[in-house]
This record gives structure tokens, C-alpha cells and sequence, in this order.
């Protein structure tokens, strides 16, 4: 996992208050464990947060932002993903509450803004309840960022559709950060079916035998590396705008 001078964890308290004063934000990276199909780790959307949140606090001072990061949070709302063996869930309610729990233990030392970066679908309302929560209960403001919604035009435009859950998109990613963990000989199309548009699937498994969607045999890495240097920069535009505009 990678280490950046902007890590909380590795700070002591009197390093980590100091650093609080003039911060202008703490990043807290979500990810989750959960299956990602045959040929990647459990870890991926986890190890999405902790690469990329490492690219945003080390870009940060280029776009004249400070921002410290907590430790990545690797458990996430992935119930439907429990048919799959070496998923981990948190239930609505505890993943909620964990995530307010983190924030205002972060607003009590003084961060200005809690950013949660997000590497999971599956925590997007936990999230959007959870940030509600915080700016209205704590003296913070609570900003959510879905990494994916900032590079999605660019991955659709080179993957085309279907390139979510352990696809194209998620194998380039893991292939360019940790291509040890990731068996290539288990590389297939995933055969997912197409998603109901009146209701919801109740598990993954209804949707795909191999647990992913796409094909990770386009994976590219090579673009991944230029999708997030570009994704990173998004954000930090898009963040500073915010700050600019009083939130």
C-alpha cells in the first residue's frame, strides 16, 4: 500500500493536531471486500481507495489544497455480493454510523472538511446519509466523491458499456497497481445479463455466474495510468470550485 507524507496514520497526536490546524480537509478512502469475479482480489475496490486517494493528497498542493488521509476503510455495504465466498458486509445501519462515527472523531480534532472518496457503488447511500449527518450535527463540512463518476467518460468512451464490476475498467486498474494479484489465465468475458429496469437484482449472482460484468480481456493499463492522473485533477478542480463557493 502506498505511504504519502499527508497520512494521518503514520503521524504521532502532536504531529497529526499541527497538521489539522492548517489542513483544509481529510481525504477517508471507502472501499470494501467483496468478490471480484475469478481473476481479482477481494481487496480491489480497497486497494482503488488507497492508490487513488494517495494520488489525490499528493496532488493536492498543485491545486494549492492541503489534505490529510485517514486510513482506508476496506469494509462496505456489499450484501449483494454475499453469495460469493470472501465477501465482507457491514449492514446499512452500522456502515452509516461507522462513517459518522470516522467524522466526527476527524471534526473534533479540527478538519475542516471530511472528503470521503469512494471506490464502491455499494456505499453510495450509507454515504449520502452519513455526510447529511455530519455537516448538519458537526462543526465540518462532509464532501462525497465517487472516483468513477469523474473518469466515466473516458472509460465508457475507450471500454464502451458494460465495464463496471470486475470488467475492463477494475482489471486495467489492479493490472497497473498490482499485477500479482491478478490471475490472468482466469481472464473471461463475464456473460452478465442485462439489468432489469423496473426493479432490483437481489444478488449478484442473479446478474453473473463469474461475479463480474464486461470484459477484462480489453483491459488496458497503459490508459488507466493517463485515466487517473487525468480523474485526479478533476477532482481537485471540482473541490476547489466548492471551496471557492463557501462549502
Amino acid at each position: 500500500m502506498p505511504e504519502t507524507e499527508h497520512d494521518l496514520a503514520t503521524m504521532t497526536w502532536e504531529d497529526a493536531g499541527d497538521r489539522f490546524l492548517g489542513a483544509d480537509g481529510v481525504v477517508v478512502p471507502t472501499g470494501s471486500t467483496e468478490q471480484h469475479s475469478v481473476h481479482l482480489p477481494l481487496s480491489t475496490d480497497s486497494l482503488r481507495a488507497e492508490h487513488l486517494s494517495a494520488e489525490l493528497v499528493e496532488a493536492a498542493p498543485d491545486h494549492d489544497l492541503d489534505l490529510l488521509r485517514a486510513p482506508t476503510l476496506p469494509y462496505g455495504y456489499s450484501e449483494h455480493h454475499m453469495p460469493f465466498p470472501g465477501t465482507v458486509t457491514l449492514s446499512q445501519d452500522t456502515y452509516k454510523q461507522a462513517l459518522i462515527d470516522i467524522g466526527a472523531s476527524l471534526a473534533e480534532h479540527g478538519a475542516q472538511r471530511i472528503i470521503f472518496l469512494n471506490c464502491h457503488g455499494g456505499n453510495t447511500q450509507a454515504l449520502a446519509l452519513a455526510s447529511d449527518r455530519l455537516s448538519r450535527d458537526h462543526d465540518t463540512t462532509a464532501h462525497v466523491v465517487h472516483w468513477t463518476d469523474y473518469g466515466r467518460d473516458e472509460l465508457e468512451e475507450h471500454f464502451g458499456e458494460g465495464w463496471g464490476h470486475a470488467g475492463d475498467h477494475e482489471t486495467s486498474f489492479v493490472e497497473l497497481v498490482r499485477d500479482d494479484l491478478v490471475k490472468a489465465g482466469k481472464k473471461e468475458p463475464q456473460n452478465a445479463k442485462d439489468l432489469p429496469e423496473t426493479t432490483s437484482w437481489t444478488y449478484f449472482s442473479d446478474v453473473t455466474e463469474l461475479g463480474g460484468m464486461g470484459d477484462p480481456t480489453n483491459s488496458d493499463p497503459e490508459f488507466m495510468e493517463g485515466v487517473v492522473e487525468r480523474t485526479t485533477e478533476r477532482i481537485l478542480e471540482a473541490l476547489n470550485e466548492d471551496i471557492a463557493e463557501g462549502w
